[in-house]
């Protein structure tokens, strides 16, 4: 049995983490209502957004526009991978890169496969790991905006239109409720505009002012755009859930470790005082016998 300073000092340094994991809790749930609002406000207007997509797919006959709705020979594949920079998520990070890896090995291994991590956790991972990687949207998290989504965005648009790759496939955590993040894997390019259709599958006849090609060639990059900006929302909002749920746990179990080391001190507490009444007792004995 330890002896009552190990378990003194066991006790306290407990009773720290879980006041650090408390506070933690607490400040994730705080940036969980903010990135919730967020990603709540943005989905009508995407959802909106892949409507006019759906219904304008089989009429667009804009050449700049056609190459995004083009299937290729899939020989270089782009994965954009969005992670947390930060820990204590639980299995929140551990989750998109498993299912990054399973695709680079099982569905791309004849492919040459480039990453795209935003978030430094995804970053830090594949560069040890030696894969190729594009670091220049590590940091978008320390600051994300339309701004930050939409530029990734344009890299993206701009590097699959010059054929540096023939596929674009966009892994990360969409946001479902504060408990629960559903682990995704969608394909950005080329345009699956099926995958947008409404269910009613109506089909709308636009009047386009000034001109349709002018209208379109800005409104697909932006509905492109807009779908990596939501996913950017999505992760953001799965990141603070996954780690108020891991603090609460980690809290809970902080609580639960302290009552067992309470338990033993006492315990200690208990055998230190019978052996000093045994020692009295005894020395007492034998000074009765002299």
């Amino acid at each position: 049995m330890a002896n009552l300073k190990e378990v003194r000092t066991r006790i306290t340094s407990v009773s720290s983490t879980q006041q650090i994991t408390k506070a933690m809790k607490l400040v994730s749930a705080t940036k969980l209502r903010k990135a919730q609002n967020g990603i709540v406000q943005m989905r009508p207007y995407a959802q909106k957004l892949n409507g006019i997509l759906a219904n304008l797919s089989d009429s667009i006959d804009v050449d700049s526009l056609k190459v995004y709705f083009s299937k290729r020979e899939v020989k270089k594949v782009l994965l954009v991978v969005v992670t947390s920079d930060r820990g204590l998520c639980g299995s929140f990070n551990a989750n998109v890169i498993k299912l990054t890896n399973r695709l680079i090995k099982e569905q791309y291994s004849n492919a040459n496969v480039t990453v795209l991590p935003v978030g430094k956790k995804g970053g830090e991972f594949f560069v040890k790991q030696g894969t190729t990687v594009v670091s220049d949207f590590r940091d978008t998290f320390l600051n994300l905006s339309a701004d930050a989504g939409f530029a990734i965005g344009e890299y993206i648009l701009q590097a699959y239109k010059t054929g540096k790759y023939d596929k674009v496939e966009i892994v990360y955590n969409q946001f479902k409720n504060a408990a629960t993040q559903i682990l995704t894997n969608d394909t950005f390019l080329p345009i699956d505009a099926s995958k947008f259709a409404s269910k009613s599958n109506t089909k709308h006849d636009y009047i386009f002012e000034p001109s349709k090609e002018d209208i379109l060639e800005t409104l697909v990059p932006r509905i492109l755009k807009t779908q990596v900006y939501r996913s950017l929302l999505d992760s953001f909002a799965s990141e603070h859930g996954a780690r108020m749920v891991a603090m609460d746990k980690a809290t809970e179990n902080a609580g639960d470790l302290l009552k067992a080391l309470k338990v033993e001190y006492n315990r200690a507490r208990q055998a230190a005082i019978t052996k000093e009444i045994s020692e009295i007792v005894g020395g007492a004995a034998a000074l009765s016998e002299a």
